[in-house]
């Protein structure tokens, strides 16, 4: 658990995006090891690679719905059950419940992003029984006592209090709120200052009934254990849950067309920069295309294009970096960098020119070839653990891909055309951006920072 959260946005946007990474990475070592699809005694479904390399246990699980079934008016309820599910279960209170967790090196954690509910358990094999023992407390029977609720709530209400001072938090909140307006998309997943203190128990309450159920459940786990042992493993830990979730329907959205840009006055020295619009669904049929012109236009490398164009051809940023972001009812590319504030308009202006080339001309077949040959390679680096394995594998099964995507990933990067690239680099970059600029005002970018109060946030 994180005890003080940072905002929603960087987790939305920073987990949704590392996810999506790992998902399209195989693994390194374990790219060998023989994927299980285990059904428990009890019907509880896991994928399961079994490693004895070392004695360790990780299990990565997830339950749809996530902040999008906060309920209306009260943003940051999913994320204050994850906050709150290890402060106390069964008999157990908040002190002796971490003690347990302590003193057996167990490693607990929950965390609600926009479609889903996700929790993470690691832990040694001679202490397994003792671990998903505290995890079947925490989903069955936590305490949500009202000392520890306002203790936590206390502490996201002061990272939010942080957030209004942030730009990057400023940023991450009103793009999506541009792309998304009122649609469950657009709500801030941590809350906001006039939402998290009208949060009662009865919603953290409502909401566990509500969405932690069998039928949405999922299950990676990679580790020292045998199958059977396992199988009766998630039989206790999760076979006691409500058979249906009863989830409010979230309906399929398109982000806002471009172009459009929104300002936001922040007495800062650096101004921070957000841009995207409408991306590519992780099903259609141009996705891998799209990642593969992504990484070329601005995948984080050292080698793209916006990296080349605004870091190192015209020092306006340190780093800056486009991603591909798909959730289960939309889709956006965006991307962030960060520069000096009286060279904002120049920053804006290098990104929206080299996005306008892109979609006018798309890659070179250079490019394109160094980009495969990276993609595919780049995958023997990408999960070198336990951990990152398990991640992976359950983002397998949220993405809804085959159990065997790891032995076909490269052929579908290998099958990637110019013409492929050329056409959804228009289809994705046409339009123009949705920008989001915080940071001082044009006119006084040139003149010192005033100490002047932050302004609320959006």
């Amino acid at each position: 658990m994180i005890d003080l959260k940072v905002s929603a946005q960087r987790i939305a946007l920073t987990v949704a995006v590392g996810f999506a990474a790992i998902s399209l990475a195989a693994t390194p070592s374990h790219a060998a090891a023989k994927i299980q699809h285990l059904v428990s005694p009890g019907g509880i479904e896991a994928w399961f690679v079994q490693d004895a390399t070392v004695p360790l246990i990780a299990m990565e699980y997830a339950f749809g719905g996530g902040a999008s079934q906060d309920p209306p008016g009260k943003p940051g309820v999913a994320n204050l059950v994850g906050d709150l599910l290890d402060e106390g279960s069964g008999d157990m209170d908040s002190k002796t419940f971490h003690e347990r967790l302590d003193r057996r090196a167990i490693e607990l954690s929950f965390q609600a992003n926009r479609d889903y509910f996700r929790g993470s358990l690691r832990m040694l094999k001679d202490t397994r029984d003792e671990a998903f023992d505290l995890l079947r407390a925490s989903l069955t029977s936590p305490h949500f006592d009202s000392t520890d609720v306002e203790r936590i709530r206390s502490q996201v209400i002061s990272n939010l209090q942080s957030d209004t001072a942030s730009p990057q938090a400023l940023a991450g909140r009103k793009f999506l709120e541009l792309a998304y307006g009122d649609h469950p998309y657009g709500r801030p997943a941590d809350g906001s200052l006039e939402s998290v203190p009208k949060i009662e128990i009865a919603d953290l309450k409502a909401y566990v009934s509500h969405v932690l159920a069998k039928d949405t459940l999922k299950v990676a786990v990679v580790g020292d254990v045998d199958p059977e042992t396992l199988g009766k493993l998630l039989d206790k830990t999760f076979g006691s849950l409500p058979a249906k979730a009863n989830l409010t329907p979230v309906p399929d959205v398109v982000a806002t067309k471009p172009p459009q840009r929104a300002f936001i006055p922040l007495d800062v020295p650096q101004t921070v920069v957000t841009f995207g619009g409408p991306g590519i669904g992780r099903h259609d049929p141009d996705f891998m295309a799209a990642y593969v012109v992504n990484h070329i236009l601005g995948g984080g490398s050292l080698s793209s294009r916006l990296y080349h164009e605004v870091r190192e051809k015209r020092g306006l940023a340190y780093s800056v970096y486009e991603s591909l972001l798909w959730m289960e009812h939309s889709a956006l590319f965006i991307g962030n960098t960060g520069t000096r504030a009286d060279r904002a308009g120049e920053t804006v202006e290098a990104i929206n020119k080299e996005v306008r080339r892109m979609a006018e001309d798309g890659p070179t077949q250079q490019e394109l070839d160094e980009a495969k040959s990276y993609l595919k390679g780049s995958q023997m680096l990408a999960l070198d653990t336990s951990s990152k394995l398990a991640q992976a594998l359950l983002q397998y099964q949220l993405d809804k891909l085959p159990i065997d995507y790891i032995e076909k990933r490269n052929a579908i990067v290998d099958a990637v055309t110019l013409d492929q690239t050329k056409a959804v680099a228009k289809r994705l970059w046409g339009q123009g951006l949705l920008t989001v600029i915080v940071g001082r005002a044009p006119q006084a970018a040139a003149q010192p920072a005033a100490a002047t109060p932050p302004p609320t946030a959006n």
